[in-house]
């Protein structure tokens, strides 16, 4: 299917598969520095699955990229960035607030990464996602799709982890939550929605199949507003407080575990242990 997509479905294809595969490579690399902060082992646990995680799905970009095009054209969208200014742009952004952390490791700076982190997870990598989901539903790319959608599942787990964390922080120490830093934290999340919105207009724009520029952006501002809800901040954009309709077939996709099958013909979607199995241990 790869050879038959469209010219701006390949060259969308190329840039977001670029783009995701940084984000976990940077999460893979830097979530370990969080965990100096982090007293409670239980979290220090769901932080070290989560690095477990990361390096797994960098893993399936590539594998993916291993299946359908050759060595020379892998290590060209694995290093796009080098060539795309944009994406080097967008790299940037989560990029220099881990380098701010690691240069000076203050409680100001391990704020923001946390909420860089609760960015990353819950707002850039959904226009992307989308793109992928797009394709599934006209029929391109099933297995790239499959793989999507677990990796999607896991970064839902790894941004309800963030959410609860930034949460739970501001309980035990308000001064990091003062109306000011709270409203800093709040234009750090419109910013990553900003460039979201700029992104996914520049890989995908209007000429693809399913989807164009308005709906993207209905979509990233409705999960900016979700994402500040979560946080208790006030919403970044007036209206949008409903998935755009013309966005809600994602939800479908995003969903693996939703999907119904034949029993007889259904793959695992689950990493839960089968309840066929028992032991004493």
């Amino acid at each position: 299917d790869y050879r038959k997509l469209d010219q701006n479905e390949k060259k969308a294809f190329d840039r977001i598969l670029s783009f995701l595969t940084y984000l976990d490579s940077i999460q893979t690399a830097n979530l370990p520095n969080l965990q100096t902060y982090i007293t409670a082992n239980e979290i220090n646990l769901c932080l070290s699955i989560q690095t477990y995680q990361e390096s797994i799905h960098s893993q399936s970009y590539s594998y993916i990229l291993d299946t359908i095009c050759s060595p020379e054209e892998r290590t060209r969208i694995l290093y796009l960035w080098k060539e795309d200014e944009h994406l080097l742009k967008r790299n940037e952004f989560i990029g220099d607030q881990y380098n701010e952390f690691l240069e000076n490791d203050d409680e100001f700076r391990f704020m923001k990464v946390l909420i860089a982190n609760y960015i990353l997870e819950g707002i850039y990598f959904y226009s992307g996602f989308s793109f992928f989901y797009n394709l599934g539903r006209n029929g391109k790319m099933p297995g790239t799709v499959q793989e999507i959608r677990y990796i999607n599942r896991d970064e839902n787990t790894h941004l309800w982890l963030f959410r609860s964390l930034i949460n739970d922080l501001k309980k035990e120490r308000e001064d990091l939550f003062v109306p000011e830093l709270q409203n800093y934290y709040r234009e750090m999340l419109k910013e990553g929605v900003e460039q979201e919105i700029a992104w996914g207009k520049y890989s995908i724009g209007n000429s693809i199949a399913g989807l164009n520029e308005k709906m993207i952006e209905d979509y990233i501002k409705y999960l900016g507003n979700l994402r500040a809800k979560g946080l208790g901040l006030e919403p970044l954009y007036e209206g949008y407080k409903e998935i755009p309709e013309s966005m809600k077939w994602v939800d479908e996709y995003s969903d693996p575990n939703g999907v119904k099958t034949d029993f007889f013909e259904a793959k695992v979607t689950a990493y839960s242990k089968s309840s066929i199995i028992e032991d004493d241990l």
